[in-house]
């Protein structure tokens, strides 16, 4: 449910559907968004391995982190839930950034809370961490960077710990196969020169240049004039470090720690402003659909579903199969046909009944008549039901904005004023990404 079925809308892992485990975006009944990552069916044939490893990592709580909240292990399938971070991932900041390019400072600031994530993983006996890469930091709704803790199990129980390229693997990990703390400490390293450059540079590459002194070329082009040389050097020092050919030389966290903190700049300037996103009490302007809903105004949400028809099903509503098309399929239609009047004449007893018939027979799925009868129960002052409606619109047509917007009035009628601003704000979201498509 939380995922609307697992809908492709709802994926948010670098490959796609394509991966062998997913990550979906997600929201639970009281409006929290989540991350599920649903592994493959053969990743953990052992249910009692899989829910010990995820137990451990449940274990582990920081702001650092994006904490794992739970899990899930029925019949063949093999879940994890995670707290949801709405600002995307550091490759997306770094390597396809939009408005603009990541500040220095908040590179720096990267770098450090990244540090002091894996200092604290290492200190509850969990050091390992497998593929570490730009994918999987990701930014909270402060504009913090987290360190998702996907990586912190393994993708499958005997699968490989590295999934990116064999250049960017660290030397004693091809050799063996097996990863050791100090395999993490040279992805940390990798990271580095990402912060550094921007780009995805091969270790190889970029320690030829740190060798020839070529450090300008190794530096991010859209950085000019905003740090010291000194700083510069610091950070290819460390970086040169963590990329040691011999895993004994490497720093472990805790040095890096220590070495990162003198490194930062304006740490009273919050992370949302310097990465340019919009933060939590930033007002986020509401269309006049979101202001109706905010003032619990039934009349002109009934006049936009009204107006709206049955648009936006196409695509989403079950196409009926020959055989449906019986004498009972016919009485169905017309149960839906004499709710849309019912609700046009706002006698909404009259539509609640119609589109219930419809309903029952389960023949058609449509997200319009599960909207137009949650209003239909709103008007009636049966909030539970209005919201059940519209969570349901969610699941059949999952980036709907109307749904949203029809569960964030649903919640302010049952008086559940934090929920309701969560799900309008989703609406907003999703009636914007709308609107820039069309």
């Amino acid at each position: 449910m939380a995922t609307s079925g697992f809908a492709m809308e709802n994926i948010v892992s670098e490959h796609g559907e394509k991966a062998p485990n997913v990550v979906y975006k997600g929201k639970l009944e009281n409006q929290r968004r989540i991350a599920v990552k649903r592994f493959n069916r053969s990743a953990w044939p052992d249910a009692r391995q899989f829910l010990e490893e995820a137990k451990a990592v449940g274990q582990l709580r920081n702001h650092r982190l994006a904490n794992l909240l739970g899990c899930c292990c029925e019949g063949d399938e093999r879940l994890l839930v995670a707290e949801f971070m709405l600002n995307e991932t550091l490759a997306k900041h770094l390597f396809h950034w939009e408005a603009q390019p990541m500040k220095w400072v908040m590179r720096l600031r990267v770098a450090l809370h990244l540090a002091e994530a894996l200092e604290y993983c290492t200190s509850k006996g969990r050091a390992l961490y497998h593929d570490l890469n730009a994918y999987r930091i990701v930014f909270d709704d402060e504009g913090n960077p987290r360190l998702s803790c996907f990586g912190l199990m393994k993708n499958s129980r005997d699968g490989k710990s590295y999934s990116t390229n064999l250049a960017f693997t660290p030397p004693e990990y091809l050799r063996t196969g097996r990863l050791t703390p100090e395999s993490v400490m040279y992805s940390f390293g990798t990271l580095l020169l990402d912060l550094l450059s921007g780009k995805h540079i091969p270790p190889s590459h970029a320690l030829d240049l740190i060798r020839d002194r070529n450090i300008q070329m190794l530096t991010d082009s859209c950085l000019e004039g905003q740090f010291s040389n000194d700083d510069g050097t610091e950070l290819v020092r460390l970086a040169s470090r963590c990329l040691h050919y011999e895993p004994r030389e490497r720093p472990n966290p805790k040095s890096l720690v220590t070495a990162l903190i003198p490194l930062q700049r304006d740490t009273e300037v919050p992370s949302h402003e310097l990465m340019g996103i919009l933060h939590g009490t930033d007002a986020v302007p509401l269309s006049p659909l979101g202001e109706a809903c905010l003032r619990m105004d039934l009349t002109a949400i009934h006049d936009v579903l009204e107006k709206l028809g049955y648009k936006d099903d196409e695509g989403a509503a079950t196409e009926l199969s020959f055989q449906m098309w019986t004498n009972q399929m016919q009485e169905t239609l017309t149960s839906k046909k004499k709710g849309d009047v019912a609700f046009r004449h706002k006698d909404f007893r009259a539509a609640l009944e119609c589109y219930t018939q419809f309903i029952d027979v389960g023949t058609g799925v449509s997200p319009t008549v599960y909207a137009r009868r949650s209003l239909s129960y709103l008007m009636s002052n049966m909030p539970q039901e209005a919201l059940n409606d519209a969570v349901q619109a969610q699941v059949i047509s999952p980036i709907w904005h109307i749904a949203s917007y029809l569960q964030a009035s649903a919640l302010l009628a049952l008086g559940k004023e934090d929920e309701a601003q969560a799900a309008l704000r989703e609406a907003t979201e999703l009636e914007n990404k709308k609107n820039a498509t069309s």
